[in-house]
């Protein structure tokens, strides 16, 4: 009855007391809630030059409108951003395949240890790589497997023949497959780790209990535990689904060439940025995003019907 009595008088404030109510918890979300305004809200007004002859020198407001015509090398198959587009699909299905699971799995090795030190010991050294910046990971990987490197140093040291890793445009995409697991994966096992910490230990005990071995216990408690971050964070993946690592690519692009190394976003830098076609890539980044809204919205969709509340609720 009390706490029926209290939310009946919740219900009973204006919005104005509501606001009064919680004015210091406003004022410290405020900071924040100006900078993605004006970071990530206010630039999409910028996309009214896909719609545009768009000209620097003129401006937004005295370039010529173009309707559809800077959309044309989707609709027509424009060959080059054809090419972008199936880089981006395959690095998009690498990466949902090897890299997304791959923080699950190390997060239920690093909490199948029992020695808590070494525990923290290991995590904080995962979590290392993701300080570093994109040029110095890349760097690494052609100092270590580049045609100058630590292995093919050692391979010819002992008359063995080298191997063509860092230039192969065949090995590319598995390339910035791996580069992407060393150096996100330990950092991204902290949500993970967080679910599987909530776990109650009492379940652990009543299946072994029941006699259920390691695996039994790992499928039918841990994996339910982990289900709804797992499913809100491939979710928010799908979101992102086409963005796969602009800084990483364009940094080793030159050395395999654009015929396996394009995808949407060095399309859009190398048309707009570099080659002055700003309406089309303007173009081609507004369909990318709202790919990735569609994609958002129909996965949380899915994720109800499966009663998952997914990024939110009905």
């Amino acid at each position: 009855m009390l706490q029926r009595s209290k939310t009946r008088q919740q219900q009973q404030l204006s919005l104005g007391q509501r606001l009064l109510r919680d004015k210091v918890l406003l004022l410290f979300a405020l900071p924040g809630t100006a900078l993605i305004v004006a970071f990530h809200y206010v630039p999409l007004l910028g996309n009214v030059i896909a719609f545009k002859d768009y000209q620097p020198f003129l401006g937004i407001g005295g370039s010529d409108w173009s309707g559809w015509e800077n959309f044309a090398v989707i609709f027509n198959g424009d060959p080059a951003f054809l090419r972008a587009l199936k880089n981006t699909l395959i690095l998009t299905c690498l990466q949902s395949i090897f890299v997304f699971p791959a923080p699950i799995l190390l997060a239920l090795l690093l909490n199948s240890l029992f020695s808590e030190r070494i525990k923290r010991i290991a995590q904080s050294i995962l979590y290392l790589p993701h300080f570093m910046s994109w040029v110095i990971v890349v760097a690494l990987f052609q100092q270590m497997l580049g045609g100058g490197g630590l292995l093919n140093n050692y391979l010819r040291s002992h008359d063995l023949a080298t191997l063509d890793i860092i230039g192969n445009s065949e090995l590319f995409h598995v390339l910035l497959t791996s580069q992407i697991i060393w150096k996100d994966t330990g950092w991204a096992t902290i949500l993970f780790l967080a679910a599987l910490s909530q776990i109650d230990s009492q379940l652990y005990e009543a299946a072994s209990v029941d006699g259920a071995s390691r695996m039994r216990q790992l499928w039918h408690v841990t994996m339910p535990g982990l289900r709804g971050i797992i499913i809100l964070l491939f979710i928010l993946r799908l979101g992102d689904s086409l963005t796969v690592g602009f800084e990483q690519i364009i940094l080793q692009q030159q050395a395999v060439g654009r015929d396996v190394s394009e995808v949407l976003d060095t399309y859009v830098y190398n048309n707009g940025v570099i080659g002055g076609a700003w309406g089309v890539a303007a173009a081609v980044g507004l369909v990318k995003g709202i790919v990735g809204v569609v994609l958002v919205l129909a996965a949380n969709k899915v994720a109800h019907i499966f009663g998952e509340q997914g990024v939110y609720s009905r």
